[in-house]
C-alpha cells in the first residue's frame, strides 16, 4: 500500500492535546512489514486537536479543538505529501468537542462533551465543514454525581446509509438515536441503560444485526440487537472489559470491530490494556476475552487494521503497534513504538 508517497507504509494521522504554538497533529507512517512507525510531518496552530477524521477520498481532514468554546477545523490534504492546509475554523457552539464522524455525503457530526450537544455541519465549496445545519441539546442525569450531573455527549456514529445517528451520552446513561434525513437531525428513539454505566463509544456490526457500546463508568460493553429497518436498538447483554481479579480503577475508552466482524476490541484506561472478544456469529454475544498490555499508560484511542492495531497511550505519550492475527484476533506486540506527547487519536488513511 502506497499513499502520500510513503513506500511500504500505511499513513496515519495522530491527534493530541497540545497548545497552538506546538505541533498538535502528526502525519505518521506504519511499515506494514515490520510494524515500525515514524513521524513524517507535523502541524501546529490548533488547540487540543484531540480527535481527527479523514474523508473517504483522503482529501480533507477535520479536527476538533477541544476547549470551552469548541471549534471545528477543516484542512485540505496535499495528495502528494499528506501535508495539511487549514481551510476553515468555525465554532461548534458547544463546549469541549471530543468526537467527530462523517456521513456518506461528507457532512460532519460533532459531539460536544461538556455542553451535551450534537451538531451537524454541511460542506462548503472547498470541502470545509463550515455551516451548521442542525444542533440538538441532549438532556439527562445519572447517579454518578461528579460525572453525570447533566448530559455529556461523548460520541456519535452513523449507519452506512447515513439514515440514523447514534449518540452515546455518558451523563444521561442513554443512546439517543436521530433520523438524519432532509439534512437535519430529528429525535427518532433512545435507549436507556442501567444507571451509572456512562456510555462512551459505539459501533455497529457489519451484518446490521448487532451493535456494541463501551461504558466508561462501570467497565462494561453493552450488546444490542439492531433493527435496521426501524432504527431501533434493544439490549441483549453486558460483559465486563477488565479481568475479574483486577482491583484498581479503570475507565474504558474506545471500541472497534475487525472488518470481518469476527472480533471486537476495547481499550481500558487504568488497566492499560486492549481486550479482545470473539463475536458469536449467531447470537452476537461476546466470548473468550483476552487482554493485551498496551505498552503505555491511558490508551484513549486505537485503530484496527487487517494486520495491525495501533494504540494511542495518552499519559505515556506513545503510539504502540501490535500485530493482529486475522484468524484468532489475537494481538502480539511488535516491540515498536513512537513517542508523541499526549497522543489521543489515531486515524489511518486506507485505500
Amino acid at each position: 500500500m502506497t499513499q502520500f508517497g510513503l513506500k511500504d507504509e500505511i499513513p496515519f494521522y495522530v491527534g493530541t492535546y497540545a497548545k497552538p504554538e506546538v505541533p498538535g497533529i502528526y502525519l505518521c507512517g506504519l511499515n506494514f512489514q515490520t510494524g515500525a512507525m515514524r513521524i513524517v510531518s507535523h502541524f501546529s496552530g490548533i488547540l487540543n486537536p484531540s480527535f481527527v477524521i479523514v474523508n473517504v477520498e483522503a482529501s480533507r481532514l477535520y479536527a476538533v479543538s477541544e476547549q470551552a468554546e469548541g471549534r471545528l477545523v477543516s484542512y485540505g490534504i496535499n495528495i502528494a505529501s499528506g501535508a495539511l492546509t487549514e481551510l476553515d475554523s468555525v465554532p461548534t457552539e458547544g463546549a469541549d468537542p471530543c468526537h467527530l464522524a462523517s456521513l456518506p455525503n461528507g457532512d460532519v457530526i460533532v459531539s460536544n462533551y461538556s455542553s451535551g450537544t450534537v451538531n451537524r455541519f454541511v460542506l462548503g465549496e472547498q470541502g470545509e465543514a463550515s455551516r451548521m445545519a442542525a444542533k440538538v441539546q441532549q438532556v439527562g442525569t445519572g447517579p454518578v454525581t461528579d460525572r453525570q450531573e447533566k448530559a455529556h455527549a461523548h460520541s456519535t456514529v452513523t449507519d452506512l446509509e447515513g439514515k440514523y445517528a447514534f449518540a452515546s451520552d455518558l451523563g444521561a446513561d442513554r443512546i439517543f438515536i436521530y433520523s438524519m434525513q432532509d439534512g437535519g437531525m430529528v429525535h427518532h428513539d433512545e435507549v436507556s441503560l442501567p444507571p451509572g454505566v456512562g456510555p462512551r463509544h459505539f459501533v455497529l456490526h457489519p451484518n446490521d444485526q448487532y451493535a456494541y457500546g463501551i461504558n466508561e463508568l462501570n467497565n462494561t460493553i453493552t450488546i444490542y440487537s439492531y433493527n435496521k429497518a426501524e432504527g431501533r436498538l434493544d439490549i441483549i447483554d453486558h460483559v465486563v472489559t477488565i479481568p475479574e481479579d483486577f482491583t484498581g480503577e479503570s475507565y474504558p475508552a474506545d471500541i472497534h470491530l475487525s472488518e470481518d466482524g469476527c472480533y471486537l476490541y476495547g481499550s481500558n484506561r487504568g488497566h492499560d490494556s486492549i481486550v479482545r472478544f470473539e463475536v458469536d456469529a449467531v447470537t452476537g454475544k461476546l466470548v473468550d476475552p483476552e487482554w493485551t498490555s498496551t505498552g503505555g499508560s491511558w490508551p484513549r484511542n486505537f485503530a484496527v487494521l487487517d494486520d495491525y492495531v495501533l494504540v494511542a497511550n495518552q499519559f505515556s505519550g506513545n503510539i504502540v503497534s501490535f500485530k493482529r492475527d486475522a484468524n484468532s484476533g489475537k494481538l502480539t506486540s511488535t516491540g515498536q513504538e513512537l513517542a508523541i506527547s499526549q497522543a489521543a487519536c489515531v486515524e489511518p488513511v486506507l485505500e
